[in-house]
């Protein structure tokens, strides 16, 4: 039937997912996933395991997690999980639960509303992909996002990169011929698109290169972390261990775990657990051992997202401002961190220079002069980054820069794609 989808379009993302429809004959609009956000149509990628049972995403996974006093697993940032090998899964409940099943949890919740939005049942997917996931092997990672949609129970897996899902919904508007770059840049990955558009149809072949690199705010709020915030929590405590004469410092990979936001849980393990003990006893001042008590506390009580929600407040604040601070308080951990656009760009100069780079190889690849693009396209809310947008500007000088609009141009693109996948189904 002409109203019902027979495909849904999924954009799953660090940060935040979406989910459209199509069927042979049309487009449906993203849906309505979230009733308590501000944009129901935007289902951040977070979820809640309470103690008690059950398994909430977004919004209400923030409540519950309130509600049941912090008692229970929050999770966010999972998508970074599907390309470690290392990352065999966390322990919720007693049970070890995969990568693949935390991420089935959240797409199953997401075909379960849309079914209810649509009335209907649809169990063929079109899932977007970053071009390189965050971890060592690609096709590992496409194939546990595989599983993870079949775990959600669909039936039917197809994936499109998630940039040129983009340049399908910006390729739609144009109104003359020419070149364009495409940038989505997400939670965990900076993307980019170089491709001929034009007033028609986008073919595969418009498509000149299409590069990427698993890096993006999530790890810009890590470089805030490892240069400001870390210390407040163990990051350069000295210490020195029984019969020993050296004095140590913090272990670099203990380190590493608290400036992600998706690994910060990996702390929670017993064994670390137990070194981040003794290193409290071995600790040199009563300075580091307040420290190394806040991060007791961050990690027992699971306070990690909210605390990398206050960094990322004040790192969007620098965006429009030269100064920010990142405050952060709860029982027995008190965050008040003064930061400044230019120590921002600082330490997050190695991040922002991999993303340059990629942009700069992703348009040689394409066969193209800088000067020849007439159009650059930027989502997402690092674009916003003021050293990332000036170098851009400063690369592509004869392009005129142009915005889209809100979180949906990745969704939107994928639908289109859905809909040519499902007339391709229908002529077989």
């Amino acid at each position: 039937m002409a109203d019902l989808p027979t495909h849904y379009a999924i954009d799953f993302g660090t940060s935040n997912s979406l989910l459209a429809a199509a069927n042979p004959e049309r487009v449906f609009d993203p849906v309505p996933l979230d009733p308590e956000a501000s944009d129901p149509t935007i289902l951040r990628s977070i979820l809640c395991f309470p103690d008690a049972g059950g398994v909430f995403v977004g919004g209400e996974a923030l409540r519950q997690y309130v509600e049941h006093g912090a008692e229970g697993r929050l999770l966010r940032s999972i998508k970074h999980h599907l390309g470690s090998r290392s990352f065999r899964g966390t322990i919720i409940r007693g049970r070890l639960v995969s990568a693949e099943e935390l991420v089935g949890a959240l797409l199953r919740q997401m075909r379960l509303r849309a079914d209810a939005h649509f009335g209907t049942e649809v169990r063929r997917a079109l899932l977007g992909r970053p071009v390189h996931f965050d971890g060592e092997d690609d096709a590992f990672a496409e194939g546990r996002l595989r599983k993870a949609a079949e775990v959600a129970e669909f039936e039917e897996i197809h994936f499109l990169p998630e940039p040129v899902a983009a340049a399908r919904a910006f390729g739609a508007a144009a109104q003359r011929e020419e070149l364009a770059l495409i940038g989505d840049f997400g939670g965990g990955t900076s993307d980019f698109t170089v491709l001929r558009i034009g007033p028609r149809a986008l073919e595969r072949g418009d498509v000149l290169a299409v590069g990427g690199v698993a890096i993006a705010g999530d790890a810009l709020d890590a470089s805030l972390m490892r240069a400001q915030v870390g210390r407040h929590f163990g990051a350069e405590v000295q210490y020195r261990a029984p019969f020993g004469n050296n004095v140590l410092r913090m272990p670099q990979g203990i380190v590493q775990h608290l400036c992600s936001p998706a690994h910060l849980s990996i702390l929670q393990r017993r064994d670390i657990a137990s070194f981040l003990a003794d290193v409290r006893r071995w600790s040199l001042s009563e300075e580091d051992r307040g420290r190394m008590d806040q991060l007791t506390v961050l990690v027992e009580d699971t306070q990690g997202f909210q605390l990398f929600e206050a960094i990322e407040r004040a790192k969007r604040t620098l965006s429009a401002r030269h100064a920010s601070e990142i405050v952060f308080t709860y029982p027995g951990i008190e965050v008040r961190e003064p930061v400044t656009r230019s120590g921002f760009e600082e330490a997050s100069r190695r991040e922002v220079d991999a993303i340059l780079r990629c942009l700069d190889e992703t348009v040689r690849a394409a066969g193209v002069e800088p000067g020849d693009i007439g159009v650059v396209c930027c989502t997402g809310g690092t674009a916003k980054v003021p050293r990332i947008a000036a170098e851009i500007r400063r690369r592509l000088r004869a392009a005129r820069m142009e915005q889209f609009k809100g979180f949906h141009s990745v969704v939107e693109g994928l639908a289109r794609e859905a809909r040519e996948v499902a007339r391709a189904a229908q002529a077989r």
